[in-house]
């Protein structure tokens, strides 16, 4: 019984794990984590949304002794585009602010990933909300111009 149950429980645990990519976008970056995050929140502000926190994960890591590959999570937003969507259900909430990560990969990769709207529209059966397709189109679009070359 108790082998069927660690089964179970590593099952349950590899499943959870292997879906823990759904509806995230990721896009690299030619550029250091550090150095695409700088440049996110320098595009975020410039186009008028509030910037809510920034978190270094890896210095969070690092407090407690242990190495983490750089990673740091940018909270931002606007009430225009994320209360509409809150309207459409109100759980969505739950996933609002945006959030945007920069992080480094085993092989030295950065990326920069985000949930899609379009995810998470589905994730709170808000599919036929009319502003996810202006949310994904203007987060694609912020996070290709946080990744593109510069003199491009």
């Amino acid at each position: 019984m108790r082998t069927v149950l660690i089964g179970t429980l590593l099952l349950t645990l590899t499943v959870a794990t292997g879906f823990a990519a759904d509806g995230l976008v990721s896009i690299e970056s030619s550029y250091s984590t550090k150095q695409t995050m700088d440049r996110l929140v320098g595009i975020v502000t410039q186009k008028g949304l509030t910037v809510f926190a920034r978190i270094d994960h890896a210095k969070g890591a690092q407090s407690i002794g242990k190495e983490f590959r750089p990673t740091e999570l940018l909270i931002f937003g606007n009430p225009q585009g994320g209360t509409p969507f809150m309207e459409c259900a109100q759980t969505v909430a739950i996933d609002l602010p945006l959030k945007a990560l920069a992080w480094e990969d085993q092989q030295g990769q950065v990326w920069l990933s985000y949930n899609d709207p379009g995810y998470l529209a589905e994730r709170h059966a808000a599919q036929s909300c009319p502003v996810v397709d202006n949310l994904s189109k203007a987060l694609n679009g912020i996070s290709q111009e946080t990744v593109a070359l510069e003199g491009k």
